[in-house]
């Protein structure tokens, strides 16, 4: 094999075969498991974390497509790539799946997937692909054949004598894999708990449940170490009781950094910050809020996979602004044109740059149909998204987060949420701008229902009905509730809660916009200054008028009604007496 240490990540599903894949591979001398995780989440948050401390912990990723067979799976593991080739562009990926399909093995040779072998695939040929990826070169298995570029020597006979599965393993071997392998899986879920935990506006049921989790999360970890740990290994270990620790397998010792130039992406604050927002993209993407968006047409997926394509865009863009070496004051000139290529770069990756439909008897593109709606989508979408410069501004140079009138450090937790829900923001935001032209143009068209929408929103009356609602919330957002948010000084924020997209707002000055309001918007905000300025006298008015009334009413027409049937009653006893006087005279003449 290759001098250069292999270190490699392991994403897949089936933890019989994570298990016994780790146990085999740590046998060779020159390779290292670093990790071993089961979902994408954690794959992403455990790269995050190495890029911070040392890039060169990791120089391969293998993985497999979801459960290797699903559509859906699949093309989550195709997305999940891009994210992460835009993401690390330098790291190494090598496909090790059960599925074989040709169109699966060549949208993945696309995206930038350096090399495949089917999951069966012998160890030394499969150590052999491993070395080869990660040194640089490709590796795609073809039927009994594999196709590897350059050539690389295979594996030695001992090290292959040492993975043979016939041989027996020690039983403290086996266990410390078993107890890694369920510290990884902890580990995983616990840091995806925690991040919902963190969310905005999460409600208090909902929090008191993941609370509920964490603290099952935290007890099974401990009781995992301490039933699968040997007593002396156990004097050795010390638990920690509430922050969640890396896995044994992920924790890196003091090592001589390697002279080869780092595979992981420079700009660890984004990637952190963009695997937490991927985490947040899994929750449900209902809309929970009063305002119709455009996405909603869309089923679930379809939303994610949406999210998850500008999310990849927007990475690719800051790299090249980076590249291109882009100063401060010329970013706030272009935020707008940034946008509008964002934009613009979503519609083309979502539907296909060369993608059809037939409309009147034609067969039109569809990118090309959307595209010259940019100046609609600008007006009515793009340019409102709020904070736009300073994410940007954030994830470029750093800066500090200037938020609800207070200045956040750049590595503070509190900067990474507020960055958080802006980035979620934009993401809604843009991806109702990429809808919004199709609702104009192809909202009825059959291919599009079919391939896009939801089943409650396909009917020809169901989506004029979801397009009137549209219409209303720009009237009621241009007319009424921006002079409102611009009077308030707030921006209204979309963000991904584990319940659904729901909405917030922040603080921030918007004098100048207060200033260029006119017709119906100002007229909005002096009404609501004028309201403003007369409610607390017209209260203490209503205060006054309504203690008089009550003082009328009890004091003078309540007592006078007292009095009233106080002399009614004294007068039915007087009658009564007279007639009692009457009746015994009567008696007595007779």
């Amino acid at each position: 094999m290759s001098d250069r240490p292999l270190k490699l990540l392991l994403i897949d599903q089936d933890p019989i075969f994570r298990l016994g894949l780790r146990v085999a591979l740590e046998a060779i001398p020159s390779l290292e498991v670093t990790g071993v995780v089961e979902t994408y989440t954690a794959a992403l948050q455990i790269l995050a974390e190495i890029a911070q401390e040392d890039p060169n912990q990791v120089n391969l990723v293998v993985l497999e497509f979801g459960n290797g067979r699903s559509t859906t799976s699949q093309q989550l593991g195709l997305q999940f790539c891009r994210q992460l080739r835009a993401l690390y562009p330098n790291l190494p990926i090598l496909l090790l799946s059960s599925g074989q399909e040709q169109g699966l093995l060549l949208a993945a040779k696309s995206i930038g997937i350096n090399g495949y072998c089917p999951k069966g695939t012998p160890l030394p040929e499969l150590i052999a692909a491993m070395q080869e990826v990660a040194d640089g070169g490709d590796y795609w298995f073809q039927n009994t054949e594999a196709i590897i570029t350059p050539n690389s020597p295979l594996p030695s006979t001992d090290a292959i004598n040492r993975v043979s599965p016939h041989s027996s393993l020690p039983f403290s071997r086996l266990r410390n894999n078993l107890r890694l392998s369920g510290i990884a899986y902890i580990e995983a879920t616990l840091a995806a708990v925690t991040a919902q935990l963190q969310v905005p506006g999460l409600p208090v049921l909902d929090g008191a449940i993941l609370a509920g989790r964490r603290r099952e999360l935290l007890a099974a970890r401990w009781l995992l170490n301490r039933l699968l740990v040997s007593s002396q290994e156990r004097q050795e270990y010390i638990p920690v009781a509430d922050e969640p620790s890396l896995a044994p397998s992920l924790s890196s010792a003091i090592q001589k950094r390697e002279t080869v130039p780092p595979l992981l992406s420079p700009g660890t604050l984004q990637s952190a910050l963009f695997s937490s927002c991927i985490t947040k993209i899994q929750f449900s993407l209902q809309n929970v809020t009063d305002v119709p968006l455009e996405i909603d047409i869309f089923r679930e997926d379809k939303k994610r996979e949406l999210l998850y394509i500008i999310l990849q865009k927007l990475a690719q863009q800051l790299d090249e602004l980076r590249a291109s070496q882009i100063e401060m004051n010329q970013l706030y000139e272009l935020k707008f044109s940034l946008l509008s290529e964002l934009w613009q770069a979503a519609i083309t990756e979502f539907f296909g740059k060369f993608s059809r439909i037939k409309l009147r008897n034609k067969n039109i593109e569809i990118v090309n149909s959307l595209l010259p709606s940019i100046e609609v989508v600008q007006r009515d979408i793009l340019n409102k998204i709020p904070l736009v410069y300073e994410l940007y501004s954030y994830l470029l140079f750093q800066t500090e987060l200037n938020i609800d009138n207070t200045s956040y450090p750049v590595v503070s937790a509190e900067a990474k949420s507020q960055a958080l829900m802006i980035l979620e923001n934009l993401l809604i935001q843009v991806a109702n701008g990429v809808v919004q032209p199709l609702l104009n143009s192809l909202a009825d068209v059959e291919a599009i229902k079919q391939n896009f929408y939801g089943r409650q929103l396909i009917s020809t009356r169901d989506i004029e009905q979801f397009r009137n609602d549209l219409s209303w919330k720009y009237r009621l957002k241009n007319y009424i509730n921006e002079p409102k948010l611009v009077f308030e000084s707030r921006y209204e924020l979309f963000v991904i809660a584990p319940r659904g997209i729901a909405n917030t707002s922040v603080y921030a000055p918007r004098n100048q916009e207060l200033a260029r309001l006119s017709n119906i918007p100002l007229l909005v905000t002096l009404l609501l200054e004028f309201s403003d300025a007369i409610a607390p006298r017209l209260k203490s008015l209503l205060a006054f008028v309504g203690s008089g009334i009550v003082f009328i009413l009890t004091q003078i027409i309540g007592r006078g009604l007292g009095l009233i049937g106080r002399g009614i009653l004294q007068g039915i006893g007087s009658v009564s007496l007279v007639e009692k006087n009457f009746r015994r005279n009567s008696d007595r003449t007779k």
